[in-house]
Parts: structure tokens; sequence; C-alpha cells
């Protein structure tokens, strides 16, 4: 056996690090000695990245978040993946944003996960005192409309403001008074967020939910409202599409995609979905076949499991005709996925710098004129076509203000021209019915029928 492996060593250009392994793995018959012999010669044959960042050293103030992947510059386009040396300082996400948790100061470290790259970077962070100082103005506004009279309930928030997307007991699937989510998140003013199901079953959202720029619910239906880095917000038809690769590669039969984020699927159903830590500490079924992702490499796969889910992954679940896809994943597999955005018109939107969006729908106003038509973002309940009843919106002056507004009684072609008195230049519904609902200042303004399960909320001592 060893004079075997001395002569195939002759023949190989190795390493002699990897060398010294591969003859300790033969002279001792030691599987995982061959393991560690095949990952260093790996390694070795890896194409150094180089990541820079602008500083060396960052901070960050407790009341905000730092985007770090849009600072880092690599010398190839690469996948990676980050980790806070102290979670009780800051916790960075998967898109390389970093939270603050307490002041003080850790080392977030980012490492290339591309098959065929290697390299990383080691980058302390300084967590501060926050000093943000917005005031929100809570208001009753009488508007006439086709003859009409509404009393509208609005809270005035000033372009900057700290804003995040809540979730109800801080997981997707969970319920909670929306003046509980409010205290949680230590908000000076919250509105609830998209529709979710309110009726029987795991309270899933049904609208996009993106949180510290990490996609956290698709919902690919009716307008969503984003928020970006320098403040400002968008609003438009947002579709998300996300595509992953397996060693390396995007191409078939290493590609691999997921329609779905954190949604319970439909036993025997087709369906690809990715969950993510905010799901919570395991998938909440038993069916399907899943595959677990640690680091960026599979982990554990396995069919008809109540999956755990990683803090430092994630796992994907396909069913149904999907099911095939988990082919393309074993034990060890290296894979990393890209995120892409669309309108519905399947236009490129460049929303690659928003940390937070709401999804719902469907449009009232666009660029200052109304532009109501739900059937054409796909609604088809006549709550939202045609009777009246309780709204909650959402609407972007021309400056950049926004206004969170609620109203009993409104069709949504009258929602639409309510927010044109408002003012809004940009502006969309909301969940309403008994989902309704908005606090301000420590108080409920408006007091929603039932708990829901998601808010869009802003707040100057925020809690990430």
């Amino acid at each position: 056996m060893i004079k075997a492996w001395n002569q195939i060593l002759k023949k190989t250009v190795l390493g002699t690090a990897a060398a010294a392994l591969l003859l300790t793995a033969a002279s001792t018959g030691a599987e995982g000695g061959l393991r560690k012999a095949a990952a260093a010669e790996a390694a070795a044959a890896d194409k150094q990245v180089k990541i820079s960042y602008p500083a060396a050293s960052a901070s960050v103030a407790l009341d905000k978040r730092l985007p770090l992947e849009k600072q880092l510059k690599l010398s190839e386009d690469v996948a990676l993946r980050y980790e806070s040396g102290n979670n009780a300082v800051a916790r960075v996400n998967s898109s390389g944003v970093v939270v603050p948790v307490a002041p003080g100061t850790t080392n977030i470290r980012m490492h290339v996960i591309s098959q065929g790259y290697s390299g990383s970077l080691t980058l302390p962070v300084t967590v501060k005192a926050g000093t943000a100082s917005y005031k929100v103005v809570t208001a009753v506004k009488k508007v006439t409309v086709g003859g009409k009279s509404f009393s509208v309930q609005t809270v005035t928030i000033p372009k900057g403001m700290p804003v995040t997307a809540a979730l109800a007991g801080r997981r997707v699937g969970a319920l909670q008074q929306l003046q509980e989510i409010a205290q949680s998140y230590r908000a000076d003013a919250a509105i609830n967020g998209t529709y979710f199901e309110a009726y029987g079953g795991v309270p899933d959202p049904y609208g996009t939910v993106i949180s510290d720029g990490v996609v956290e619910h698709i919902g690919n239906t009716g307008t969503s409202v984003g928020f970006k880095w320098d403040g400002s917000a968008v609003m438009d038809t947002l579709r998300i599409k996300v595509t992953g690769a397996t060693d390396g590669s995007y191409k078939f039969p290493n590609n691999w995609y997921v329609y779905f984020v954190n949604r319970t699927p439909t036993a025997g159903i087709a369906s690809a979905v990715m969950f993510t830590p905010k799901r919570g500490s395991k998938v909440g079924f038993s069916y399907g076949k899943a595959v677990t992702v640690r680091k960026g490499i599979v982990t554990k796969t396995g069919s008809n499991q109540n999956a755990d889910i990683p803090s430092d992954g994630y796992v994907l679940v396909f069913n149904g005709s999907e099911a095939k896809l988990a082919d393309r994943f074993k034990v060890g597999t290296k894979v990393e996925y890209k995120v892409s955005y669309t309108n519905a018109a399947g236009q490129e939107i460049d929303w690659s710098d928003v940390h937070t969006a709401i999804g719902a729908g469907p449009r009232l106003v666009k660029d200052g004129k109304l532009a109501v038509d739900p059937v054409k973002e796909g609604f088809s309940s006549p709550k939202i076509l045609t009777d009246g009843g309780a709204r909650s919106g959402i609407a972007i002056k021309k400056d950049g203000t926004v206004i969170l507004a609620t109203v009993p009684g409104a069709t949504i072609k009258q929602w639409g021209n309510i927010m044109l008195s408002l003012g809004a230049y940009q502006a969309m519904n909301l969940d309403g019915g008994a989902s309704s609902g908005l606090y301000a200042s420590g108080k409920i303004v408006t007091i929603p029928g039932r708990q829901i399960s998601n808010s869009l909320l802003f707040s100057n001592k925020m809690k990430w």
C-alpha cells in the first residue's frame, strides 16, 4: 500500500503538505486522512481572491446598519459568506449587512465560498451609540372624495428615518398584536404590512418581505415598497428570482432554483423553497426532500424530515415534481446563489440597494397620478376590486417624506384619491380589513381586529 502511494506521489505534482497527508493516510489506512489530503490538494489549486475594504476598520451606530458588501472590492466575481466574532456586539447576515446589537468591537470575517477560489478578510467593526432624532407627527385629516367625507389617521415620517420590515415573534410564520411587534423593535411608528394566511394553517405572509437586505419571503404579486441605504424609497411591481449553483456552475446539470422563501409548501405539490434562519429553528413540516447548507457547503440531505435550519446557512426543500432537483446536492457540495429583480413586465430593475421591503398592493398613486388597476396586478377578491373596507397604506411624497395612513370604509379607488389628497407622489395599499392598524409614539392609533404576521416600522432607537 505504502509503495503504491509512493509511486503515485512521484507522478503527481502536489504540495509538500498534501503529499505528507497522503502518506499518512496510506500508512494508517484512515479514510479521514485521505479526505484531508484531497482537501489540501484542492486548496492548493484554488485561485486566491483578494478582498479589500476602503479602511482597516469600520464603525456603525446602533441606529444604523452597515452594508459591507457594497464597499468591498473583490479581484474575482465570487460568492462570500460572513461571520461575526461576537454576536452580542453585532450580527452579520448572508448579504453582508452588519446589524448592531450593543456598543463594543468585534471582528467580521469574510470567506470566499465559490468553487475553485479561496480568500478571506477580517475587518474590526466598532458599534457606537446612535444619534437619530427624527420626529414623527400624528394627525387626523378630513378628506372628501366624490362627495363622501373620510376621517384619515396619518403618521408623517421624515425621509431617512431608520426603518425595518418587522416580523411577529421575529420570525416568518408567527402572529402578534401590532403593538407587541412595535414594542419589541422599539418603534416610534408602525403599520401592518403584507397580506398573510389569517384563516387557518401557518400564518405565512403572501407578499414579499426583505429585511436587512435579505429576501425573507417572496410574494411576486402586486406592488412593493422598498427603502434604500440613502434613505430614499422606491415602489414597483417587484418580482424576485433566486438561482443557484453547485460546485461553481450555474449551468445544467449543476444549476438549481427556488421560487418561494420561508413559505410552507403543500405536500405533493410542486415547489422549491428556501428556509432561512428567520423561519425559526425548523422548517415546520415533514415532507419533501431537504438539503441543509452551512457556510456554503451541503452538510445533510434527507426526505420527509422536519429539518433543522442552521443559524449559519439555510435549508432547501424540493417537493412534488421538483423533488428531482435535490439529486444535484451531495454532502460536501459547494453551494451559492444569486438574487435578481425585475418588474411585472420582466424588465430588470435595480433594487440592489434596497434593505427593507414590503409587498402588498395594489398601487394607488404613481408619479403623482391615480394609478389603480388591481386586476392587472393579479387581484381578484371583491374586497379589493369593488367592496369598501378598512384600509392601510403607505405614501411617499415627492421630497421623500413617508406617510402611513389608515381609513375605514373606503373602496380601493377612493383610497387612491385619498392618498392623492394627502400629497402622495407614490402610494400603495397594504393589508386591510381586520389587519388594518397604526401605531405611533407609544400608542395604538388604529386598533387592528386581529393579530398580524408582519409590520413596517420606523424607530430612532431600533432594536434590530
